[in-house]
Order: structure tokens, then sequence, then C-alpha cells
């Protein structure tokens, strides 16, 4: 028999004659491989479709003109639309909306009326829940707190009135909502505004003519829209009119371009990819993130991480002690054979090598068995705590049964080393 074949067999001969040592080495590393694995591969699938989901909320990033350009006074054109729609979608996936912003008149009332490309608005916003149907020619969509206030219902009818002295004071542009502009983000997710009325100057002066007080400020008339649908978000889309970007020239007569680009950006580093954005100053734009959706997916993402790491400490300190506890016992019950191995001539390495050699197939089988269990265990959790599915990760199941192994290897130095030390003359004279 070949010296490599002697091995094997002394190494089978030493895990079957003591089942009950290495079932417990096995165990050990399965509980560990289990609850690692468990966790690694939530803390990977989870974040990954936890972002997906949270862009379904709305953008995490928003470009806008600079007020001191001339895109503040005429809107980002659609070359710069796609200018910097290139630069998002070269930094990962995108989706984005662009909307226009005029301040008009209901019954005398001054609201915002918001020109939309509809598909592109509800490709970014499903949360959005829309009675009746979008926008469409000759048809609005106006949000739940205008639709209560004047009483409006699918099917109905509103005269939207418009005024180029309504929207002088802004240049051409009326105030641009979800956004502080007081230190770099944006507060909302999604095109509202804060009271959902314009905040023109205008619109709380009294306009003269002539020297006289005009009526044009109780001047109903307008242009007759149909209501197709009214949008109900929760935030302060409900205080707008949406409508067609052809629709709201016609009302305006005239065609400019966008006030607000809205991104779901599935960007690694969103904060450099705004700096890039701004750094570019020829483009006369401004770019910011929407805090109220980076902030909650990063906050749930570092508590699973976090989650991830302290438990894996601990579990990966219990494996440690349990494997080491378990090749200490198989050492001293092996101490007589290792003595007497020694006293016919074996090296300390040989022995050495055997010892690693039978903790490294405890932490194979329990790294196999773990992982196996802790796939089980993340689907479950997954499904019932979180609500989602979760497939199998091949290379994260590689990794796991290697690293069991390597951690049993660890474990086993110290016994080891004291049984590469054991004096044969001492425990033969034991005898």
């Amino acid at each position: 028999m070949t010296n490599t074949g002697m091995f094997f067999r002394m190494l089978l001969s030493a895990v079957f004659r003591r089942r009950s040592r290495a079932v417990m080495a096995v165990v050990a590393s399965l509980v560990g491989a289990a609850t690692l694995s468990c966790l690694a591969m939530i803390c990977i699938a989870v974040p990954q479709q936890m972002n997906q989901e949270m862009r379904a909320y709305g953008a995490n990033l928003i470009v806008t003109p600079l007020a001191d350009s001339e895109n503040g006074k005429s809107g980002i054109d659609d070359a710069m639309v796609e200018h910097t729609t290139e630069m998002v979608s070269a930094k990962g996936s995108e989706k984005h909306a662009t909307y226009r912003y005029e301040n008009v008149r209901v019954n005398a009332a001054p609201y915002v009326m918001a020109g939309i490309n509809p598909a592109q608005v509800r490709n970014l916003n499903h949360h959005w829940v829309v009675d009746g149907s979008w926008p469409s020619a000759g048809k609005v969509l106006v949000g739940r707190d205008v639709a209560d206030a004047m009483g409006l219902k699918v099917g109905g009818s509103i005269t939207i009135g418009y005024r180029a002295s309504d929207n002088a004071a802004s240049s051409g542009q009326a105030s641009q909502p979800g956004t502080d502009g007081t230190d770099g983000t944006a507060q909302s997710g999604t095109g509202g505004t804060s009271d959902g009325q314009t905040s023109s100057g205008s619109t709380g002066a009294q306009q003269t003519q002539n020297g006289h007080v005009s009526s044009d400020i109780m001047d109903t008339s307008g242009t007759e829209f149909r209501v197709a649908g009214i949008v109900d978000t929760g935030g302060s889309e409900d205080s707008i009119i949406y409508a067609l970007a052809g629709d709201v020239d016609k009302l305006t007569g005239s065609t400019r371009g966008v006030d607000v680009i809205e991104y779901s950006s599935g960007a690694s580093d969103l904060t450099a990819l705004v700096n890039s954005i701004n750094d570019m100053t020829s483009m006369h734009v401004k770019a910011q993130q929407v805090t109220k959706i980076t902030a909650s997916d990063t906050r749930v993402i570092t508590m699973l991480q976090t989650l991830f790491w302290i438990v894996s400490l601990v579990v990966l300190v219990f494996t440690l002690v349990g494997v080491g506890t378990t090749i200490s016992s198989i050492v001293s019950q092996r101490r007589n054979e290792i003595g007497l191995r020694k006293a016919l001539g074996a090296s300390s390495h040989a022995i050495g090598v055997e010892f690693y050699v039978e903790s490294a197939v405890y932490g194979l089988l329990g790294g196999l068995l773990g992982t196996a269990t802790g796939y089980g265990m993340a689907r479950w959790l997954c499904a019932t705590v979180f609500e989602r599915s979760i497939g199998f990760n091949w290379w994260l199941a590689v990794v796991s049964v290697v690293f069991s192994a390597l951690v049993a290897v660890v474990a086993s130095i110290p016994p080891v080393h004291r049984a590469t030390r054991i004096d044969p003359a001492v425990v033969l004279r034991e005898e």
C-alpha cells in the first residue's frame, strides 16, 4: 500500500472510530456555515431588490436649470435633456421624466400646471394611484387636493386660464417644486409643490391698467379640459394639474424647455454623479439628490449590512470555539496513539498534517450541509419577513464551503500544536 493510501486509511479510521466527536465537529461547522450563508444571501439579495423597489417610488436625482443662466428663462432644451440623460445612463440604469411648470388660474384661483410625457412619468412613479386614466390630448390629470377643493370628478370638465403676467415674476417659469435650494439636496421625490398653488409674486398683488385696478385677477375665462383622472400620492403631487406637454404649449402660446428632469438612477455613487454634472458649468444646470429616497434606501441597506457583520462575528467566534474544542477532545483521546507513532518514527509534521486534513474534512462536510440549510433558511426568511423571493447563489455557496473548511483548520491550530509537542517517552512511561 502506498503512503497516500495508508494516510487516507488512517484518516477514515480516525473519523469512524470517533463518530460522536466527528459529528460534533461537523455540527459546529454546519451551524456556522448555515448562519453565515443565510445572512450573506439575505444581505446581498434583499438590498438589491429593495434598491430596485425604492427606485419605483420616484426619483433619487433631479436636474434643474440655473436661475442666473439663459436656461433659467427658457428651461432645459431637448438637446440638453438628452446630454444629461447620457451622463446619468453612463453610470448605471436610469429612468427619467421631464416637467414644464406654469402658473395657471382655475376659477380665478392660482394653481400649478405641469406639462409631462405620461409614459415617462408613469414609468418613473409606480407608486402613484390614478383613479381614471392618464392625461391625453385635451384631457388632464388632477391631483387629489385640487379635485377635492373644486369638487372635480373623473369625466368632468375644468377651465384653465393662463396669464403671462402670472409667470412674469419667475422669468417665464413657475416656481420649481420639489427643491429647497439651501443645501444642494431635494426634499421630495417627485414634481410636487409646497402648497399646490403658485408662488409668483403677481398672484398676491393687485394688477393695474391705466392707473386703475384691473379686473383680470377675477377673470375665469380659459381653455376647457376634460378630467381624465385623479392622482393620489399623499404628497405634494396631489396639488398639481398634469397635462400633455403639447397641451401646455398650446395653452401658453409658447414652446420652451422643461423646468425639471427627474431621474431614478442606478448609479453606485450618486454623489459623484451629482458632482460630475454640476462641474460641467457649460451645461447651465444643477443636479441634486432627492434625500427622501436616497436616505431611506441607504439607511435600510446600512442596517442590514451592520447586522450581518455583527452576527457574522459572533457566529465565527462560536464556530472557532466549537471546532477547536472538538479537535482538542480528539487529540486528548488519541494522545497515546500519537506518542506511539512518534516513537515509531512519525514526524510532528506528518501528525499535524493528518489532524489538519481531518479538521478540513469536518469543515467541508459541515459547510456543504450548512450552506444547503442556510439557503433554505434564507428562502423562508425572505418569503415570510421580507416578502421577496431569492435565488441560489453558486459563487456564494462555494465561498461558504471553502470558508467553513478554512475556519475548521484555523480552529484546530492550537490543539494540533499541542499534539505535535507530545513527548513519546512520557506517554509510553505512563502506559
